[in-house]
């Protein structure tokens, strides 16, 4: 049996297992994936290397640790697809937004170990951020094994599944707002003279070392950007037009948003 299959191999799927691989946990004859299409396959062997398959079936029958790395609105269809298949020595990954580790069990329609992950695009360079959250059957091993792979691709918070939907809001969706904010400043930049390149450098840098001083320095933010802000200087001058702007406030509603959207999926 492999040490782990992923069904679907897209985005998120192959920034994982790169991240297993890249750290030596696993090899690459211990994993399995499949694809739906034959260039996808044709992409994760080139790219992966791992055992690949177009059959679901193939990947449930073999996984110890089975991941569910499909679109949301393929989950039923994949899970009635393979359950029959399924065992209580297995554990089962669901990593959408909206399905319940209760969703997931009734649906398989058997007692097992199952677990939820909510990891975010920047796995794909080493430094994501995934939430998790067990059901009752997945044991202290069990857990410290999924959070052994997760850490492989960035950072691991385990966390109760009332807060899922947070986590997803301020970590899962939020780098599509910090591009965002990205893009604004790069965009600001040209818009003074700077070639565009050196623009998306300088502000990318400058959002990759402030968010390394909030994590290793322990501060408040708030501290943080009073370090930065001089009397009467520009950085206050431009957080004044920020909050005029009502950046704060956007940014709640956004991450509300986004959280109340992943409660009805």
């Amino acid at each position: 049996m492999m040490k782990a299959g992923f069904i679907g191999c897209g985005n998120m799927g192959t920034a994982m297992v790169s991240g297993i691989l890249k750290k030596g946990l696993l090899n690459k004859d211990e994993i399995i994936v499949s694809n739906l299409t034959e260039a996808g396959a044709a992409r994760s062997r080139e790219k992966l290397g791992v055992v690949v398959t177009m059959d679901n079936r193939e990947v449930a029958a073999k996984s110890r640790i089975l991941f569910l790395a499909v679109k949301p609105q393929f989950y039923e269809e994949v899970i009635k697809e393979i359950r029959d298949l399924l065992t209580e020595d297995q554990i089962l990954v669901g990593i959408a937004p909206g399905k319940t580790l209760q969703w997931l069990e009734e649906t398989c329609a058997r007692s097992m170990k199952i677990v939820r992950l909510m990891p975010n695009t920047p796995a794909q360079v080493g430094e994501g951020m995934t939430s998790v959250c067990i059901n009752e059957k997945v044991t202290e091993e069990d857990a410290r094994q999924i959070r052994e792979l997760t850490d492989s691709f960035g950072r691991t918070e385990f966390i109760p599944e009332r807060l899922m939907d947070a986590a997803g809001a301020v970590s899962g969706s939020s780098p599509a707002y910090v591009f965002m904010f990205i893009e604004a400043m790069a965009d600001a930049a040209v818009a003074q003279g700077m070639p565009r390149k050196q623009a998306y450098a300088f502000a990318a840098q400058a959002v990759l070392g402030s968010a390394k001083m909030v994590l290793e320095t322990g501060m408040h933010p708030g501290e943080l950007k009073d370090m930065v802000c001089s009397p009467a200087g520009t950085t206050i001058e431009g957080v004044r037009m920020l909050e005029k702007a009502g950046m704060r406030s956007a940014v709640f509603e956004a991450l509300t948003a986004c959280a109340e959207k992943g409660k009805r999926l």
